[in-house]
Order: C-alpha cells, then sequence, then structure tokens
C-alpha cells in the first residue's frame, strides 16, 4: 500500500493511527469544506507527521461529508490515480462510510478498521495486511495535544525533577490526609513566612512570628503539629518554634518550598503517584498546560490539567480539587478530553471531600468517573485509575 485514504474525522486519533502504524507514501484525507480549507490544521498535522518520524505527503481533497453521491465520486477519482491504495473507514461521517461501500462494490480496493476497544485492526475487504493487527503505536502526552492542533506550554511542575521525589510523596500526603481540615491555614501561614519581593531569588530560610495576619484579616496561628510533623519527614529543617512568640525553618529545598506554598500540589502529586503506580501508563505528567491553538499567541486559549496520563494510544484526563467538586467543574475535564482525546478517551476528578449524589449524577451523564475522599483515605487511587482504563 502506498497510498491510505483517510475519512477525516473530528477526532484527532482517527486521523493520524493507521498512517503511523502502515506508514505509507501519502495520505489522502476527504474532508468537509471548512477542514480542506484550513491551512492552520494541515500544517500541524504535517507538524505531527514530521514528530513521529514519518516522511509521508498529506493530500486534503474537499467533499460533502452528508453526501455520498459526492463522497463516492471524489473517492474514485483518488483510487484511479492511485492504484496502490487502500481505505481506512475507522473515522468519518455515516454518508462517508456509505460511499465506501458502494465504491468497494464497483473496485476492489482493501478496506480495513480499527477497534479502539479491542486495540487492533480488522480487515473489512481484502486488506489482509491489518487482519487482527494488533496496534503497539504509543503516544506521549505531548502527541495527545499535537496531533489535534495543540501544544504544550510550561506548567507549575517541573516533570523531569519528578522522578526524584517519588520517595516523598507519601509522606507528604499522609501529612496532608492527618490536617486536610487546617491544610489551607498552614499552607498560608507558611506563604506569610517566606514571602520575598516578585524579583528576587526564592530564599529557603523561613521566620516570622507566631501569630500572622490571613485571608480576609483573620488571624492565623502557628500550626505546631503539622510544622512538627512535616520537619519530621525531612521537609523543613532546622524548625525552632517559640510557642506565642516566634517560628523560623528552613525549607527543604526550593521544589519543597514551592509544594508547600501551594494548596493543591499535595493532592497532586499523590495523583500523578498514583498513575505510575498502576504499572499501565508509558506517560505521565503533572501540571500540563495546553494551548489549544498551538501558537503561543497572546490570544491564545490555554487550560490546565493537573494530570495526563496514557496508555498505548489511549489519554487520562485527570482534575484534582481539595474543596468539594461543583457541576462546573466537571466541565473542563469532558471539554479537554473530547477536544483533544476523542471517543476512546477517559476523564476522572479527584476530590479530597465526599463527593454529593447529584454531582455523582452530573459526573456520570458527561463519563466523568469520581474519585473522592474515601478513595483517597482507603489508599485505593490506583486501583481506581486501572479500573477506568479497563472498562470497556
Amino acid at each position: 500500500m502506498q497510498t491510505l485514504i483517510e475519512l477525516y474525522d473530528e477526532r484527532p486519533i482517527e486521523n493520524v493511527l493507521a498512517m503511523e502504524v502502515f506508514r505509507p507514501a501519502e495520505v489522502v484525507f476527504l474532508c468537509p469544506a471548512e477542514a480542506a480549507q484550513d491551512r492552520a490544521m494541515q500544517e500541524k498535522l504535517r507538524e505531527y507527521t514530521k514528530k513521529q518520524g514519518l516522511d509521508t505527503r498529506l493530500t486534503f481533497l474537499e467533499t460533502s461529508p452528508y453526501r455520498a453521491d459526492r463522497v463516492k465520486r471524489q473517492l474514485r477519482r483518488v483510487v484511479e490515480t492511485h492504484p496502490d491504495c487502500a481505505l481506512d473507514i475507522t473515522g468519518g461521517t455515516d454518508a462517508a462510510l456509505f460511499a465506501g461501500g458502494l465504491l468497494c462494490a464497483e473496485a476492489s480496493i482493501p478496506v480495513f478498521t480499527f477497534s479502539r476497544k479491542r486495540n487492533r485492526f480488522y480487515n473489512i475487504s481484502g486488506a489482509d495486511f491489518a487482519d487482527e493487527l494488533l496496534c503497539s503505536v504509543e503516544h506521549n502526552v505531548e502527541d495527545v495535544f499535537l496531533m489535534a492542533g495543540g501544544a504544550l506550554r510550561p506548567g507549575r511542575v517541573d516533570n523531569d525533577l519528578l522522578p526524584h521525589y517519588l520517595p516523598k510523596i507519601d509522606a507528604l500526603f499522609g501529612i496532608y490526609l492527618r490536617y486536610r481540615r487546617e491544610w489551607a491555614r498552614l499552607v498560608t501561614y507558611i506563604q506569610r513566612l517566606s514571602q520575598c519581593p516578585p524579583d528576587a531569588e526564592p530564599p529557603l530560610h523561613a521566620e516570622g512570628p507566631w501569630e500572622v495576619k490571613g485571608e480576609q484579616g483573620k488571624r492565623v496561628e502557628a500550626p505546631e503539629p503539622a510544622l512538627r510533623d512535616l520537619a519530621r519527614a525531612g521537609f523543613l529543617r532546622r524548625l525552632r518554634i517559640r510557642r506565642g512568640e516566634h517560628v523560623a525553618f528552613d525549607f527543604r529545598d526550593a521544589q519543597i518550598r514551592w509544594w508547600l506554598r501551594d494548596v493543591g500540589s499535595a493532592l497532586e502529586l499523590h495523583v500523578y503517584k498514583a498513575c505510575l503506580d498502576t504499572g499501565i501508563f508509558h506517560d505521565v505528567r503533572s501540571s500540563v498546560v495546553v494551548d489549544w491553538a498551538g501558537e503561543g499567541r497572546r490570544d491564545s486559549v490555554t487550560n490546565e490539567l493537573d494530570a495526563v496520563a496514557v496508555r498505548g494510544v489511549t489519554p487520562l484526563f485527570v482534575s484534582c480539587k481539595t474543596c468539594a467538586v461543583s457541576t462546573d467543574a466537571l466541565n473542563e475535564p469532558a471539554i479537554l478530553r473530547d477536544r483533544f482525546g476523542g471517543a476512546a478517551a477517559r476523564a476522572a476528578i479527584v476530590t479530597a471531600e465526599y463527593c454529593r449524589a447529584v454531582t455523582r449524577h452530573r459526573a456520570a451523564a458527561l463519563d466523568i468517573d469520581v474519585i473522592d475522599i474515601a478513595d483517597l483515605r482507603a489508599g485505593a487511587v490506583s486501583e481506581r485509575l486501572r479500573a477506568i482504563m479497563d472498562r470497556e
């Protein structure tokens, strides 16, 4: 097969997977008018092709996705000019698929499809090369967004550093669970003692009074038991407390300083490690910032996901909340999953509170799995994530 014919689909994985597996010399996309005229989208798809190491020529031909006769005429022209071709019917509209069937009744061309549930290609007609072929492609997190025209931007976390902190994440999360109800006050207190000018190098040393001003003018006393537990776990060094007067300590390092000054980090790190502990994902990233346009313009739309993991070609999008989950909070992971992952993708939200029945009902309607404080306390996050990915 020298030429692969693709029925262009809004789900990005449908457009690229067969190309990555069979590596044809050319891919001809039959597209609706808006895609056939979208030069930016086409260039991004070519960029993705090059990143995957493919020397494949991409051709975009316009046709009506809802007129089978027009699709059939365009298909016939492609087959006549590209004799060594095959048709992938994994994506596309019903009309396009019907047109492909009509053409196959006239012309003997190989036709195949891909089953996401079984992760295999299947021979529909004359495509013995695809019969029950297991898909061995493994996308990383960057691939997931690039194939859909997006791009990753620097987030709040340096993912290259995270593997060095894996032994500490469980200890930090254990302390977080112990002081969950007062964690926001603890973080506020640490923030007040470790303030520095915006343009200055953040110091590792922190000190200040026993009592500081918190949010909305409320007074926050030093959370002595939590500070001592953080010191025993090695997150703080040289902790000195004069009850009612003064507190001083050193952060272990700059990364620990950042995590202890951010309310959500302990939960996000726990979810990151839980993804790794499943043993099923080959790429996991924390604090994923996606630029929808992929061009880094000032007016481009960006969103952040607390974790994204990929198994094979199936991504999982995870949002973390230290507070109760509102129904509005469910929309973001659902939108990002549908835009960048398609039908095969999964989405979950992790909350450090109990999830109300009404919220669970809304999450189920959006096909979003909920992991709440009961799962966190039971140490069941990895098990839940594995079940989400195994579900058909």
